[in-house]
């Protein structure tokens, strides 16, 4: 097992770290949106995980881990100031799937979720107590019966209910207070590009082995299929974010500021499944990519899980603001993740 005492600090270059990329998932497993700027909660990104798709047999949560081409489901957050709840969220289908587009309110009122069924057993990764409410659509129809016939079975669309979902504790941080919407555990996670590339480059080198096809000799591994919330650059060597702790995101280069705004606690590595494997372009599951390749020189990195391979770490906000693409990535605090 990697450990602190392991790490050569003096190949990152901290000073010039820079938000590349915001992601958006507003749907839990569907289509991810990019966006130059995001408002953010203790709980993550405005909007980000706020619903989920749930079997309506037992509430299990579905994610493409079961069903690859759930990514190919658009949601897109459409704000309108003028419209109770402050906009909608619009959610479409592949063209060919016969399934209409739908939208529903962005931020349901009180009024309205008491109107929807609540599910108070929403189950994901063996945590079965998340409330959710089943969502409703005024007219045609509902957002079940969609969903229910593209995937292949029963199925509910779901929005975080009120009550609040605190993210599990870590090793590392046993006395974890922070809540979250339907992310797998954590808020927030974030990746850097030049970990992508190394990634990108070991899968070149291990083409024609352990089932790696030869397209991946030029085919680019899309950043998306591992869902960041933020991606960012500059460290000038992979895998920056296995040694950050704390960092502040801000408009200003200077780190100045007080207070909690724009402050990142890094709390764990994120482990990686199948997932990342499934194209966010087409729904198919590849045989190897990129799951073999990071089994090979990213495991034994989590405390908890070292026989998984790890890509990215996740983190919790320390208060609310905005990110922008463009923001300084100022590295407050740096220690084995």
């Amino acid at each position: 097992m990697a450990d602190e005492s392991t790490i050569d600090y003096s190949v990152f270059d901290t000073s010039n770290l820079q938000v590349t990329k915001i992601l958006i998932h507003p749907i839990k497993s569907c289509k991810g949106t990019s966006v130059q700027e995001a408002k953010y909660t203790l709980q993550g990104l405005e909007h980000d995980r706020k619903w989920c798709v749930i079997r309506a047999d037992n509430h299990v949560v579905v994610t493409a881990r079961q069903v690859g081409k759930i990514v190919l489901i658009h949601p897109r957050i459409v704000t309108d100031p003028s419209v109770p709840g402050g906009g909608r969220l619009e959610v479409a289908f592949p063209e060919d799937s016969g399934c209409e587009t739908f939208s529903l309110p962005l931020n349901p009122s009180r009024d309205t979720f008491e109107k929807w069924e609540s599910v108070d057993d929403v189950e994901l990764w063996d945590q079965n107590d998340i409330q959710g409410h089943i969502c409703e659509t005024a007219s045609g129809r509902s957002p079940s019966t969609i969903l229910s016939e593209y995937i292949g079975y029963p199925v509910h669309l779901v929005v975080k209910g009120p009550r609040v979902r605190i993210s599990p504790p870590t090793l590392r941080f046993p006395k974890l207070d922070t809540p979250a919407y339907f992310q797998d555990g954590y808020p927030l996670m974030l990746l850097s590009e030049e970990s992508m590339v190394a990634v990108q480059e070991r899968i070149r080198d291990m083409v024609g082995t352990v089932g790696i096809s030869d397209k991946w000799a030029e085919e680019e591994l899309k950043v998306e299929r591992f869902r960041p919330n933020i991606v960012f650059k500059g460290a000038g060597a992979p895998f920056v974010e296995d040694v950050v702790t704390e960092l502040r995101i801000s408009s200003d280069k200077e780190a100045g500021a007080d207070g909690t705004t724009g402050i990142v606690r890094l709390v764990s590595k994120c482990v990686r499944c199948l997932l990342p494997n499934v194209d966010p372009a087409t729904g198919v599951r590849d045989a190897a990519v990129p799951y073999k390749v990071i089994m090979k020189f990213r495991r034994g990195l989590d405390p908890e899980r070292m026989g998984l391979p790890c890509v990215g770490s996740n983190g919790i906000f320390m208060g609310e603001g905005v990110v922008k693409v463009g923001d300084w990535v100022h590295v407050r605090k740096m220690g084995f993740v």
